[in-house]
This record gives structure tokens, sequence and C-alpha cells, in this order.
């Protein structure tokens, strides 16, 4: 896999990331509403926004919200997941290139994404499509790894049958990326507790939905599913796992550099 082409690491992984991917805590929502002033016609820019997971959110609260999203099948399964909204369009486009007019967002939103971005490129872009004093927040669903025992034997499944899970995760990023992203007025962090509770089927759902993941009839594949069900077989109770997730906030106003 290619950590420099995320766009065509999720292709096949809609439905997986559609049905087992964690949803947000509301009151992540509740806080962006609140410290962004966002009032019923602020516009709400969702950028690598995939199957449509943090855009309905925003989209139940009453919001409009453009979702931007490069790869096709991911735009396909949010729009019909999200079709029943009046609120919501979608774009395909990128966040170094979102293809939408300047000074039209009140909020970009990029969930489960940011790691993947150039993040100077993307940066500039927010600021192009952002009106005067708008806003940024990055989502990110942080699985815990040490919490329970079944947690550590999926983080140790996971870094010894993923693909390139060291290279490609999300916690590779410093604080020193976000400070260089939201300089110069800088950010805030908040966090909230998050979990899934998973059957057999989830677990394989949520475990497929990841791009270091070995695809369904690639090299690797069969023994990761193997080693996954001995992980589930140990640790389920009434036939369910628990994943358990701190959900991290970065939010901050956008100002050029």
């Amino acid at each position: 896999m290619d950590e420099r082409n995320p766009t065509g690491r999720f292709s096949g992984r809609a439905e997986h990331y559609a049905r087992a991917r964690p949803g947000y805590p509301q009151e992540a929502f509740d806080l962006l509403v609140r410290d962004c002033s966002l009032k019923s016609d602020s516009v709400i820019v969702d950028v690598g926004s995939g199957t449509g997971i943090s855009a309905e959110p925003f989209l139940k609260l009453g919001f409009r919200v453009i979702g931007v999203e490069p790869n096709q099948e991911m735009r396909s399964v949010a729009a019909e997941a999200l079709g029943k909204h009046q609120g919501f369009t979608s774009a395909a486009g990128t966040a170094e290139a979102t293809g939408l007019p300047a000074a039209s967002a009140d909020l970009v939103v990029a969930a489960q994404a940011f790691h993947w971005f150039d993040k100077e490129r993307a940066k500039e872009e927010f600021v192009r499509v952002l009106r005067s004093g708008g806003w940024a927040a990055l989502l990110w669903n942080d699985r815990k790894t040490e919490e329970t025992l079944f947690l550590r034997e999926y983080e140790s499944l996971l870094r010894r049958l993923g693909t390139d899970y060291s290279k490609v995760c999300h916690r590779n990023l410093d604080e020193t990326a976000f400070e260089r992203f939201f300089a110069p007025s800088g950010f805030r962090l908040e966090r909230f507790g998050n979990a899934q509770s998973l059957d057999w089927e989830g677990l394989v759902a949520r475990n497929l939905s990841s791009s270091f993941v070995p695809a369904e009839g690639t090299s690797g594949h069969e023994e990761m599913m193997r080693a996954l069900r001995e992980v589930f077989d140990a640790f389920a109770e009434d036939g369910r796992v628990t994943i358990e997730y701190s959900t991290r906030v970065y939010y901050g106003r956008l100002r050029p550099a």
C-alpha cells in the first residue's frame, strides 16, 4: 500500500466503514456549535467526509453540510445514507483542493482524516474556503490500546499483521503539527469518552474498514481473520467485545500564518 494515496487505500472498504466505524459523542458537536458560535444559517464543510459519519450529527442539528471526499465509493455510500437531509451536498475534492468557492464556510471539519493531508496546503485551502474569522476542527476517535486485555491483544494483532500500521497510524502526529496548523491563533483541545460494543460480524467489519488491514482476497487476509477470531473468542462476553475510545477535538480560528 502507498500511504501517499489515501484515496485509493479506502477503495472497497466503504460498506465496512459505514457499518462499523464509531460515531462521535454528541457532546463534541454541541461543543463546536457553542464555542464556534454557529448560527442556523452557518455552513459546515466536512473534508474527508467519507461515508458521512461526522456530517450527519450536524445535519440533524439543522446545519447545511458540504461533504468533500475524493473516493467515489465513499461518496456514494454517504449520498445514500444522508440523502434524506436536504442540507447535505457532496463534492469530489481533497483537503488541498476542495473545489469550493472562497469565503463560503463558517466551520471546516476533518474527522479521522487530518493525518492523511498535506498539512501546509490543506491549511491554505481551509483559510481560502473559510469566511473571515472562521473555525476549523480536527476530530479523532482515538482507540484505547491498554485499558483491557482485549484492547491490548487487538493492538498487538494490528501491529503484527497489519500491512503498514505503524507508518500511517494517526498517533504519529505530535502537538507540533497542531500548533503549526492553528498558528498564529492557537487551538483548544477537548476529550470525550466513547465506545463500541461489537459482535463477531461487527468486529470483522470494523477491522476491515482500516486501510492497513489486508483486504479480502489479498495476501495476509486469512491469517488476520484467524487471529482476529482467536482474540474475539478469548475475550467476548455474551458474544460481544467492547472497543473504547477517547474522542479528541482540536479546534480554533484559522488564519494565514
